[in-house]
């Protein structure tokens, strides 16, 4: 993930980027929470992908992507 997707997700919770001539703004909780959320979803999606394309039993990868995928609905 690169500096600047990182940058989009925590736009996308609610956290806005900190900027010198402004106050320093703490984001609440809630904004952190969901931050880590679109993070963690972010990585499941790229772990999954990865064993789609990279297992050499396309079978078992796509087994592995699903059971990874299905971790972001606990």
């Amino acid at each position: 993930m690169t500096r600047d997707d990182i940058i989009k997700l925590a736009m996308r919770a609610g956290i806005a980027p900190l900027m010198t001539n402004k106050p320093v703004m703490y984001p609440s909780p809630d904004a952190i929470e969901r931050f880590a959320t679109l993070v963690a979803a972010r990585e499941r999606e790229a772990c999954a992908k990865w064993f789609e394309r990279r297992s050499d039993q396309p079978f078992y990868g796509r087994h592995v992507a699903a059971a990874i995928r299905e971790r972001g609905g606990q």
